[in-house]
């Protein structure tokens, strides 16, 4: 039987890079600050919220476009960005907005959803083009019609490509490094309207300012990317002590190069506070057994969520599904799933629904030697704290050798929570405090921390985690003078270095 990986009785949680569980595109029930109106008395004219519910944004314009890759889609975002410059407004372009704090958002700005489908393969090359507003859910579906499946993404489905290059997210796929390594082009349309291509030989300084750049230096229009043949791969369950999860996940990686996907898990009961992890390893299936369409969201993936939620404020539940993942999942879901259907789930599957809280995520790049540090970290800042500690999945994340805001400057264990944070100025407040600590802690021991989330790092701590920040502000100057392309990301760190 082919299973998913949410097949995992009750055991997955939400595993994803850059998301949340909601995927609310209008008027949010907070605010960037440490104010909670309630949602009467946020205005919703013209407003945007991120996957964190607490930036919502008033923009000058919202526009949504569909067309192709074509010279029509040329002129209206030409139109669009000539619109904006005169009238003096920001301008910012994505997908799904599952950032968290407002990087895809900027106020009284024109802000443009991509959505659209066009893809062409090209099986000689084993790389397909794509636009960038097209969703990893179509991008599945179409390689797996031809026996293809993404080299690298991340591990759900319901976000756009061009976003995850703007992001450089990652996933389960070893022994690579992040999305943007399988990018052999991409076409950008600076703010005068001009669309160049970039690569690591065309406008190489433009492809490193892109990758993981969240669109600072212009509009991703399409990719050329990477692709692999969709297999079946047969699953490997390894328990092992928490603190010794980092190395034991390289030497797994290096001991079988058949290795094609991995990930790991960290027990977060309060009692027994990541003690023990759980490595899972997937390597090809060797019978030629045919390869089933690709599944997504089963039964039991959504009769997950309740005990999933119900781990809030109960150590009892989080113990269950900690026994649930590593003693009756292994004997359940040991049989081959193609790496297609493991990638192939959103993060709406999982939603909270509870109207008091938000689902925020962190994400913090260590090195794997140096893993059971921060273990030792998490184990003193996070449960001294309110924030109540889901789910964590570690991913390897190979040297990133191309961005100009590289977060692997080094093989490295990448370690992504989801906390359930309580809606009040007591939580919010809490979770900065969390959040600056973790990040000082991740930073003391040669790691750093993810962009994509709430902006509760301190300034020298984003100068501290990503050195060449002060040279990424100087080349988007110099690609984009008059400051066009902006975001909170920018306004908060980047506009006065």
């Amino acid at each position: 039987m082919s299973l998913t990986r949410r097949t995992v009785l009750f055991g997955a949680g939400v595993a994803t890079g850059v998301a949340g569980s909601r995927l609310l595109l209008g008027p949010g029930r907070g605010t960037s600050g440490n104010n909670f109106p309630p949602p009467s008395e946020v205005p919703t004219d013209n407003i945007l919220n991120d996957a964190s519910e607490l930036n919502p944004t008033r923009v000058a314009k919202h526009l949504t476009i569909n067309t192709d890759p074509t010279e029509q889609l040329i002129g209206e975002l030409r139109a669009e960005l000539a619109e904006a410059r005169a009238a003096g407004r920001p301008f910012v372009a994505s997908t799904a907005r599952h950032s968290m704090g407002a990087q895809s958002l900027i106020g009284d700005g024109t802000a443009v959803t991509l959505e659209q489908n066009w893809l062409i393969p090209d099986t000689a090359a084993s790389t397909y083009r794509v636009a960038a507003g097209v969703r990893w859910s179509e991008v599945i579906r179409r390689l797996d019609h031809i026996g293809f499946s993404p080299k690298v993404m991340q591990s759900n489905n319901d976000f756009g490509v061009g976003s995850t290059f703007a992001v450089n997210a990652h996933g389960w796929p070893v022994p690579h490094s992040a999305f943007g390594s399988t990018v052999r082009s991409l076409r950008v349309m600076r703010h005068d309207g001009e669309v160049i291509t970039c690569s690591r030989s065309e406008n190489a300084d433009q492809f490193n300012l892109a990758m993981g750049g969240y669109g600072l230096n212009g509009v991703i229009i399409d990719l050329e990317v990477e692709m692999v043949p969709n297999r079946l791969l047969i699953p490997t369950y390894e328990i092992v002590a928490g603190p010794d999860l980092g190395t034991r996940f390289v030497e797994l990686l290096k001991a079988n190069p058949k290795i094609e996907m991995a990930y790991g898990r960290l027990d977060v009961t309060v009692g027994a506070f990541f003690d023990e992890g759980l490595l899972i390893t997937y390597v090809p299936d060797e019978t030629n057994a045919t390869v089933p369409a690709a599944s997504g969201s089963g039964f039991i993936s959504r009769m997950s969520r309740p005990l999933f939620r119900a781990q809030v404020d109960s150590d009892a539940v989080k113990s269950f599904r900690w026994f649930l993942e590593t003693q009756v999942n292994p004997r359940i879901s040991g049989g081959m799933v193609s790496r297609n259907s493991l990638m192939n789930e959103p993060v709406v599957t999982l939603d909270d629904r509870d109207p008091a809280r938000t689902d925020i995520l962190h994400e913090y790049f260590v090195p794997p030697e140096r893993f059971a540090e921060f273990v030792a970290a998490c184990k003193d800042v996070i449960p001294s704290s309110y924030q109540q500690l889901l789910n964590i999945t570690l991913r390897f994340v190979d040297t990133d050798t191309d961005s100009m805001m590289a977060y692997a400057r080094g093989p490295r264990i990448a370690a992504v929570m989801l906390f359930s944070q309580e809606m009040t100025t007591r939580g919010e407040a809490d979770m900065a405090r969390m959040t600056s600590a973790l990040i000082e802690r991740t930073l003391d021991i040669g790691g750093t921390y993810y962009l994509p989330y709430r902006l509760h790092a301190r300034q020298a701590q984003f100068e501290r985690g990503y050195p060449r920040a002060r040279q990424f502000a100087a080349a988007k100057r110099e690609a984009d003078p008059g400051l066009l392309f902006r975001n909170a990301l920018w306004d908060r760190y980047m506009a006065h270095i």
